[in-house]
């Protein structure tokens, strides 16, 4: 059964002792942010964050809701996050039909997927409250994250941010933000930050690589006001759902259907034509002009650095609903580990079949914490010729968000990129620097900061796959050190008699 709702989910890990409430008043400002970085730094990254008096606010707030393996698995329903990849997998492997017979047989399977797709209603909880003649975000509890978050630098930087001091810093960080196409109609939704510069405007952070950028624009040409929808906690499948890295062509709400194998329900918002998650906690409706911008930022970003203040577009507040007793979900992002690694784990994970469909030879990807996310990323591949691995490299490059990868180390199938200390141990000894190194340039991540000019820069391969003469080893590649299975099996058997 797919969770109802955000709160469903909460009560669940309270129920299992995944959940610290805390019953003494805390601060937005910078308190709540310590508490959560402490609790995230902790081993196995702690547990859920209930902060039942948030000062200045009536309602309470909840982080760190996914900072952990196991309630990632359990937020999406799961024993394992394989076992979502595995659903993708058996999905994919459909061969098309060929005859009527092969036809009628994949019925089913078009039935299930259809059984997914995001259903509409008149009557959402998130909408018991309207506050549409003069809405106020300043009455929720929006937390500022890091000391110079939103810090102003220069009178000048100060007039464009235009932000109020009470507001100063404080961003929300757990937002679904829905667009739709201005030409197609086809709806999106991403994940990308809210500073909060007075009580009815906020920026609008979306690098110029998504898709809401791309609608922002094509509204920007027709000379028209975007609409746009910004939803704050619903359930858990929907909240990761909107941070998924999926095509353009692939609904969000419709994935996140088919992860908690139950259709989204989706009401239509009070002041415009956006439909947003029906079981959301607070919904925050709005426009933007094309191109009006002010400076967002500073903001302590995922990278572990203060992303920089730039211009970006401005979101006009218009109406403002929510649930009654309505509980505020936030995350903190910072140095790795935190909550938003665990998501990017599940996400490693659960595309790695998407992944096998352009490189089927692919076996396994790691993506460590420490390269947050998309900079740095282990793959085994079973190698079928010279050149193989190179050849992965320049097309992971050219996938999607694969094309942000600083480095990309390539690895034989027979090892276990998930065992970080045996990967570095293979790589440093098949690794001559001057053969197997690419050096490229391209597209980066807006937030790295190393590179010369913003959004473009270097990034590197590695090929740390056994070498053959064809690739110019002028030698024979040595055998690795194994023991013979037949020493293993008595030693096995035995092991009990040498007194361990």
């Amino acid at each position: 059964m797919a969770y109802k709702d955000l709160r469903e989910f909460i009560k669940l890990l309270d129920t299992r002792g995944l959940l610290h409430r805390i019953n003494v008043e805390v601060d937005p400002i910078l308190e709540i942010s310590e508490i959560t970085d402490r609790m995230s730094k902790s081993p196995g990254g702690g547990k859920a964050l209930f902060f039942e008096k948030v000062k200045g606010s009536a309602f309470p707030v909840v982080t760190n809701l996914f900072g952990s393996f196991e309630r990632m698995c359990l937020s999406l329903e799961i024993n394992d996050l394989d076992d979502v990849a595995k659903r993708i997998e058996s999905l994919l492997n459909q061969s098309p039909p060929k005859t009527f017979l092969e036809k009628i047989a994949m019925l089913p399977r078009l039935i299930e997927f259809s059984r997914y797709l995001p259903k509409y209603v008149k009557d959402a909880p998130c909408q018991e409250v309207i506050e549409k003649d003069d809405p106020d975000l300043s009455k929720f509890p929006i937390i500022k994250c890091w000391p110079n978050d939103g810090q102003v630098t220069s009178a000048v930087s100060y007039q464009l941010s235009a932000g109020s001091p009470e507001n100063e810093g404080r961003f929300i960080t757990l937002p679904m933000v829905f667009t739709k196409d201005p030409e197609t109609g086809r709806p999106n939704c991403g994940m990308y930050r809210i500073h909060i510069y007075d009580k009815k405007t906020t920026g609008m952070h979306w690098h110029i690589h998504k898709d809401s950028a791309r609608h922002y624009e094509k509204y920007g040409k027709l000379g028209q006001r975007m609409p746009a929808a910004i939803a704050v906690g619903s359930d858990p499948a929907v909240i990761y759902a909107s941070s998924a890295p999926l095509p353009e062509s692939i609904d969000e709400m419709l994935f996140a259907g088919f992860l908690r194998k139950s259709p989204v329900e989706m009401v239509k918002c009070i002041t415009n034509n956006i439909e947003v998650p029906a079981n959301s906690e607070m919904v925050i409706e709005g426009y933007l002009d094309p191109g009006e911008t002010r400076i967002e930022g500073p903001f302590g970003d995922h990278t572990g650095f203060y992303s920089p203040a730039e211009p970006y577009p401005v979101f006009h507040v218009t109406c403002i609903t929510h649930r009654k007793d309505m509980i505020y979900p936030a995350t903190l992002v910072g140095k790795p580990p935190m909550e938003d690694c665990y998501m990017g784990k599940a996400t490693e994970r659960i595309f790695l079949p998407l992944l096998r469909l352009d490189f089927p030879e692919i076996k396994d990807i790691n993506l460590p914490m420490e390269g947050v996310f998309h900079n740095f990323a282990l793959i085994s591949i079973k190698k079928s010729y010279p050149g193989h691995a190179k050849k992965i490299i320049h097309g992971l490059w050219g996938k999607g968000q694969m094309m942000f990868a600083k480095l990309l180390i390539i690895v034989d199938d027979d090892v276990d990129v998930q065992n970080l200390s045996y990967t570095a141990w293979r790589v440093l000894n098949n690794v001559d620097w001057r053969r197997d190194i690419v050096i490229a340039e391209g597209p980066l991540d807006a937030l790295d900061h190393a590179a010369n000019w913003p959004r473009y820069g270097a990034k590197m391969g590695i090929d740390a796959t056994r070498k053959t003469r064809e690739e110019g080893m002028m030698r024979d590649w040595p055998e690795e050190i194994e023991m013979t299975e037949e020493i293993k099996r008595l030693v096995d058997s035995r092991w009990k008699e040498y007194g361990f």
